[in-house]
């Protein structure tokens, strides 16, 4: 027989459930132009850091494409300066007609110049007016000429950088779908996709009956989420501990559950995408709570009950109202004190009222933690 003393102490309150694991962001790597793939800067499988290169397509096309842009704009800006010089040229052209114009108006009214004269240069005067608005018209066109041909040397530009594909978050990388020499086409299959492991999710459901209290203590603070994975390794830790971030805005109605999901650093990478958990949610400590060893708790036709080991050796079965299990130990809600002795081990051998000699190292009365013993009938007439 084995005995432990009732002990007291604080525990927590948690809530323990089977989650999976969740990457953090999950994207699916395509190519934004067309063209053949010449390299491809990773293994399958590896880690990547953010801006690390993944694939190159073929640049030549579209570097040919902004040499052509290029020229392009250098032609449209020529023209520009061309039509510029013809509007300074056409200008003083206009100027000088205007003050001809003036001075043969004066003439013809004193009558030197006949008025015939003077309506020619006032309509020489009018076309070089003309002249002078083409010209600024010219102008314009070339502008706008210039503008379209400055955002097709852009696009041009931008579709030369999209052959470079680089990574856009840390992460680990997954099957390469298409492999070197094959044709891509723009916006088509992911040439492979990128799961952000670093930090990750843990993604859960609980009763909803648990939503009040988890509502609660999210007002007052951080809750820690704990997972559990399996086959852990010599000296790595077996619980992995993260914060609650997500609590979400409907129950299932179909299952009566809330979905939840707790943020790890993952920094050891021991937590992997689709992989099932054990996970424990915090929601407080309660101080002062009787625990017994889990064995010490029996199940009979009218609950659950303890064996008491009483001052004079003799064992008294008496009920419990156990609570939460934490670890190995029960939480005794009522029916027991602290200080008091329960049998932890050879429940089946005792009766109500029998007395027990406990024998051992340190097996004294009392003592806790004492094992092996021989039981010895009650006196006669008890």
């Amino acid at each position: 027989m084995t005995i432990a003393k009732v002990g007291q102490k604080t525990v927590p309150i948690e809530v323990q459930v089977i989650g999976n694991v969740e990457a953090y962001s999950t994207i699916g790597v395509k190519s934004q132009v067309g063209g053949s793939l010449i390299q491809v800067g990773f293994k399958e499988g590896e880690s990547v850091k953010k801006g690390a290169l993944l694939f190159v397509i073929d640049p030549r096309p579209f570097e040919a494409s902004v040499s052509q842009a290029k020229a392009t704009l250098a032609r449209d800006q020529a023209q520009a300066g061309l039509a510029r010089a013809n509007l300074a040229r056409d200008t003083a052209q206009w100027k000088y007609a205007e003050s001809q114009t003036g001075r043969y108006a004066k003439l013809k009214e004193e009558g030197v110049v006949p008025a015939d004269q003077a309506e020619q240069m006032r309509s020489d005067s009018d076309a070089k007016h003309e002249a002078v608005r083409a010209d600024e018209a010219s102008i314009e066109s070339a502008k706008a000429a210039i503008d379209a041909d400055q955002a097709m040397l852009d696009t041009a530009n931008v579709n030369l950088s999209y052959t470079t594909i680089r990574s856009p978050v840390d992460g680990r990388t997954g099957n390469v779908n298409l492999k070197l020499g094959n044709l891509v086409k723009a916006n088509d299959t992911d040439l492979v996709t990128i799961n952000e492991v670093r930090p990750i999710y843990v993604t859960f459901s609980v009763p909803e009956v648990q939503l009040s209290a988890i509502k609660q203590r999210m007002t007052q603070g951080q809750l820690a989420v704990f997972a559990e994975p399996q086959g852990a390794a010599v000296g790595e830790p077996v619980r992995l501990q993260g914060k609650l971030t997500f609590l979400d805005n409907t129950v299932d109605p179909s299952t009566g559950t809330i979905k939840l999901k707790g943020t790890f650093a993952n920094e050891d990478g021991r937590l992997w995408p689709g992989q099932f958990v054990r996970v424990t949610l915090r929601l407080a400590n309660v101080t002062d709570a009787l625990v017994v060893p889990t064995q010490a708790v029996q199940s009979g036709q009218e609950g659950s009950y303890v064996y008491v080991v009483k001052t004079d050796m003799s064992v008294e079965s008496r009920p419990v109202t156990p609570g939460m299990r934490v670890d190995q130990e029960m939480v005794i809600d009522k029916g027991l004190s602290v200080g008091e002795q329960v049998v932890t081990e050879g429940q089946l051998r005792l009766a109500p009222g029998m007395r027990v000699t406990l024998r051992g190292p340190g097996g004294g009365p009392g003592a806790p933690g004492g094992t092996g013993g021989r039981r010895r009938p009650p006196p006669t007439g008890s």
